[in-house]
């Protein structure tokens, strides 16, 4: 296709980093011929303010239609280039940044080299081949409803609705249980302060209660979600409450004549309630709830009470609710003890969970009295078994991270408040955080035994005592010790109904069910969907500090993303070409993060959902599919230009590096100075998954003698790559091309030298087999219609 094009050419010296090494004379005077090139012009510092002024002028000079800049990583200076573009009256997706310093003259240097400058030339027409296939971008833009849903009513969710409520937001609330406030409400103190967890958490809850831009919804459970980012319809399941919040004053009469018992779940079964109760005495809403699958219906409640609050009849209501993004903060729930034979949870009525111990120093606390164990006589001598379950392949594998420190608050509390000869059976202690370690300290001091070695067996003695049979790690002796009472601290667990609302939303869970972050160390509380975030122990065990600071950074982040009318995401990503599409579905279970769906027999992707890493590209056997700013078109001119004055018997090997992790690897080798062979030319694509055979066979056809590919994200190499070019192998064989001309590799940053490495002996490998035949070549492109 002809394209009428003014090209306009700029390089930096950066004050001799790259003029050093590199012939930036000679450069010029070789692109300023080339066709449609209208300026070709070098600068000592683009990227200061002068230059940038002499750019801009320039470009309002010279007016091309598209420019090439030569300078340092487009990673540093992109994002200043094309906002001097935007200045100068250009579309800023029409510029090109050529990376000539680190691939070229801090890699080739120090001294100036010909064949240096040689690649740079080669790399620069690269670039202004890719010039010829650019198109004018536009940001997507797209209404949006400034309103946000947070699902789950624990001390994340609160935290999280009460901030954005605070900066005018309206904000949903949705909790399954009839009162918020969660695990937190549950607790006697937090650590390592031993402040009151209810004086902490009850100012945030009576907050939610008063706050007008907060709309809560108990008994609640999000069914469906439609949408996209900016605009999600999401249906809610409010179910029967049976009471009437506004008119019930919580004068208990109900409960008093209730016949029916049933254990009291936020005690852990430790005491029972009523078949109408309230769920604690702060609970909010502050209203008594039925539980319909207790209730007789016997109709008691409903004749006693006096502002004729209740409602037996109720059948719960179906809402709809409008919000531009959501935030997913359902906590945790606990393991099952009974699943740990060996500690006799659910066989001896004195072995806990510590949970249940939260409960138990709770009431006891308050009543005045001693600890008592299930026959009612008085606890002397308690243990606590950490790691009861967690850090265990049979059980669960990872670290809840606060079953150490929430144990050693609780043996701190039992020895100085209630006497007790506490002792703890330990693998090792975790006292990571501020006045952890000091808390740690007290209990020792308090007179709390810790004891390294994880509990074996519970079982109990002829006398009726339990004995916690254990390897005491550091004298070697096995141990048999009686105790009164037992508890268990169990693993954090992601909640039942998570798996069900991660179904809901398509956002992807890990191994162990946990919502994946969309990156653990930048991006935390994003999850892998636009719009949609996390906090909490929804994404892994926490404490509460850190699940309140994740709660901040959530609402910051929705807040961010819903601040004006409008929700604005990059046009760089995957686009379907209607007419091609056969509608076969490949896409949609290719892609991951779900940005793609079928629609009356066609894909469609989702600009708000797609990430542009372009690993649905491959799948598609119609070539239906593209991806903004990195199309096939664009990538084909690429390779003509690095390859085109290859010689016939020169050696010239492509790199084919993701643009995020693998990128990186590549600057580090040029900050380090590492040098490499000059034959060695990186081509960077969004993410390695979106080769196709084509695009690694017409490099073979337009003269690379050797393709390596090079791929930071681990997930994406063996999710991807790793099998995709094993395909690509076979292909090869078929065409009669040696396999051992196509190389893959995961290279995390932090070994990011092994990539030098890889590219001597990759030449090295692909020097013996030498250039590819001239006819083998012209056989490729005749096949591939290039």
């Amino acid at each position: 296709m002809m394209v009428l094009a003014k090209i306009g050419i700029f390089i930096c010296e950066c004050g001799g980093g790259i003029s050093d090494v590199l012939d930036s004379k000679f450069i010029i005077e070789s692109v300023e011929n080339w066709k449609d090139v209208v300026v070709a012009k070098q600068y000592k510092y683009l990227c200061s303010r002068e230059g940038q002024e002499t750019l801009t002028e320039d470009l309002k000079k010279y007016n091309p239609d598209r420019v090439i800049i030569a300078s340092c990583s487009p990673r540093l200076h992109l994002a200043t280039f094309q906002e001097i573009l935007k200045k100068a009256g250009l579309n800023p997706f029409m510029l090109e940044v050529v990376n000539v310093r680190e691939q070229a003259s801090w890699v080739h240097g120090p001294k100036q080299n010909k064949e240096a400058t040689r690649k740079a030339i080669n790399l620069i027409r690269g670039g202004y081949e890719r010039s010829l296939q650019l198109e004018p971008l536009e940001e997507i833009k797209e209404k949006c409803v400034r309103e946000v849903l947070v699902i789950g009513g624990g001390i994340a969710g609160i935290t999280s609705a009460l901030e954005l409520a605070n900066l005018g937001f309206k904000v949903h609330l949705v909790e399954r249980r009839p009162s918020i406030g969660g695990n937190m409400a549950k607790l006697t103190k937090v650590f390592p302060t031993l402040d009151d967890a209810q004086s902490i958490l009850r100012s945030k809850i009576v907050g939610v209660s008063s706050n007008s831009n907060i709309d809560l919804l108990t008994c609640a459970e999000v069914k469906g979600i439609s949408g996209r980012p900016g605009n999600y319809v999401v249906q809610v399941r409010v179910n029967p409450r049976g009471v009437d919040v506004e008119r019930c004053m919580t004068c208990g009469i109900c409960a008093d004549v209730c016949p029916v018992t049933v254990p009291d779940e936020f005690n852990e079964g430790l005491s029972t309630r009523k078949a109408i109760y309230m769920e604690y005495p702060e609970a909010v809403p502050s209203a008594y709830v039925i539980d319909f699958k207790a209730c007789t219906k016997c109709g008691e409640c409903e004749k006693v009470c006096p502002t004729k609050a209740i409602n037996l009849k109720d059948e719960g209501k179906e809402i709809k609710l409008n919000v531009g993004a959501i935030i997913l903060a359902p906590g945790y729930e606990l393991y099952d003890a009974r699943r740990l034979e060996c500690y006799g949870f659910g066989m001896y009525k004195d072995v806990i969970t510590m949970m249940a111990l939260e409960r138990l120093v709770s009431r006891s606390g308050s009543m005045g009295s001693t600890l008592k164990r299930a026959d009612g006589s008085d606890v002397q001598r308690i243990a606590i078994a950490l790691c009861a379950g967690s850090r265990d392949k049979n059980h669960v594998p990872y670290c809840s991270r606060i079953c150490c420190m929430y144990s050693i608050k609780q043996a701190y509390i039992l020895r100085k408040m209630f006497g007790l000869d506490v002792t703890v059976y330990y693998i090792d202690i975790r006292a990571a955080g501020k006045g952890y370690e000091d808390l740690y300290w007290k209990a020792q001091e308090e007179g709390v035994v810790f004891i390294r070695g994880r509990v074996a067996e519970i079982y109990k003695g002829r006398n009726g005592k339990l004995v916690v049979r254990a390897e005491d790690s550091l004298t070697g002796e096995v141990r048999e010790d009686e105790y009164d009472m037992v508890a268990l601290a169990v693993p954090i667990v992601p909640p039942h109904s998570l798996k069900e609302l991660s179904e809901i939303i398509k956002v992807p869970l890990d191994e162990y069910g946990f919502i994946v972050e969309k990156h653990s160390k930048i991006d935390p509380v994003n999850s892998q969907l636009t719009g949609i975030f996390a906090c909490g122990c929804v994404l892994g065990p926490k404490d509460i500090r850190d699940t309140t600071s994740e709660a901040l950074a959530a609402s910051a982040k929705a807040a961010s993303f819903l601040k004006s009318d409008y929700v604005i995401t990059s046009p760089e990503k995957a686009v379907v070409i209607s007419e091609l599409c056969n509608g076969c579905g490949n896409c949609v279970k290719t892609c991951f993060v779900n940005a793609i769906t079928l629609r009356e027999g066609k894909a469609e992707v989702n600009p708000f959902y797609c990430i542009g890493c372009g690993a649905c590209i491959p799948s598609c056997p119609q070539d239906a599919i593209e991806l903004k700013n990195t199309t096939t078109q664009q990538l084909l001119a690429t390779l003509r230009g690095v390859l085109a004055d290859k010689r016939a018997d020169e050696i010239r090997i492509v790199a084919f590096v993701d643009k995020v992790y693998g990128y990186a690897v590549i600057d580090y080798l040029g900050l380090d100075r590492a040098s490499y062979p000059e034959n060695v030319y990186v081509i960077p694509l969004p993410s390695t998954a979106m080769l196709k055979n084509k695009t690694i066979l017409a490099s073979l056809a337009y003269g690379a003698d050797g393709v390596l590919i090079l791929e930071g994200s681990e997930e994406v190499y063996e999710k991807f790559t790793k099998n995709r070019v094993a395909e690509m192998m076979k292909e090869l064989e078929r065409l009669g091309v040696e396999p051992g001309r196509v190389e893959h590799s995961h290279i995390p940053l932090m070994v990011y030298k092994k990539a030098r490495e890889l590219f001597i002996s990759f030449t090295e490998k692909v020097k013996k087999l030498g250039p590819i035949p001239q006819d083998k070549r012209i056989e490729l492109k005749q096949k591939m219609n290039l």
